[in-house]
């Protein structure tokens, strides 16, 4: 029979995986740990203040969403970026985002308008890395807040977790250049063909957006001399 004692501690050993997670994969996401950078269990339990067991859960679930490779049992190497990995994303983005749009169109509701109306005005300072986050963490929250107003869930999901490794790559562009501009305009053209019901619009306007995107994010890998310390790689995988 479990004890009373036992079922707290697994509790909580579940709680702490969890948080793990969560801050392992954030600084992951903003590339506070940076793509190719090795790391152990013992360095991101000191790091985060947590035991080695939830480290260890937390980078097993990480490992299974393709954002760190392992090297040894106990090592691990955050997954690189790639050219082709930014290529096999937004040509992921394609297939299923505008289609997310052309379902979504006459389905926004006023509290989800209300919403991506709020996202639409988000804003950043090129070079500033916490406003970098908040702008591309409310990027991800639109274009999912889009997904779900396509009412399926399956592909919500699946297109929520495409955004996250998505966020990261936009990471290395946004601090480097200014697309305030762009990102406002297309975001809120998207707005107005979902409110209009305009299907065709909406599907077209996501696909010229995520476009647009991948354009951005490849010459700022090309271009940039900081690539080198984010240890993006320019050749394929």
């Amino acid at each position: 029979m479990v004890t009373r004692d036992e079922t707290v501690a697994k509790v909580r050993g579940r709680r702490l995986a969890d948080a793990a997670y969560d801050w392992i994969k954030g600084d992951i996401v903003r590339c506070r740990l940076e793509p190719g950078q090795q790391v152990t269990e013992e360095q991101l339990a000191q790091r985060y203040k947590v035991g080695r067991a939830a480290v260890r859960a937390a980078l097993k679930r990480l490992y299974q969403e393709e954002f760190v490779q392992a090297v040894t049992p106990k090592r691990f190497m955050i997954a690189p970026i790639t050219l082709q990995y930014v290529t096999e994303l937004f040509d992921l983005r394609l297939l299923l985002e505008p289609a997310a749009a052309r379902r979504a169109a006459g389905r926004v509701d006023g509290n989800r308008l209300r919403s991506l109306n709020e996202l639409c005005q988000a804003h950043y300072r090129v070079g500033d890395h916490e406003s970098a986050a908040a702008f591309l963490s409310a990027n991800t929250d639109f274009h999912a807040a889009v997904a779900q107003a396509a009412g399926n869930s399956l592909l919500a999901g699946t297109i929520r977790g495409l955004l996250d490794k998505v966020e990261r790559v936009h990471h290395m562009s946004h601090l480097l250049h200014d697309r305030n501009a762009e990102a406002h305009h297309e975001h809120r053209e998207l707005v107005e063909a979902l409110v209009a019901g305009d299907g065709e619009r909406a599907e077209q306007v996501m696909i010229e957006q995520i476009l647009a995107a991948k354009q951005f994010v490849v010459d700022a890998m090309v271009a940039s001399p900081s690539i080198q310390t984010v240890n993006v790689a320019l050749d394929a995988r």
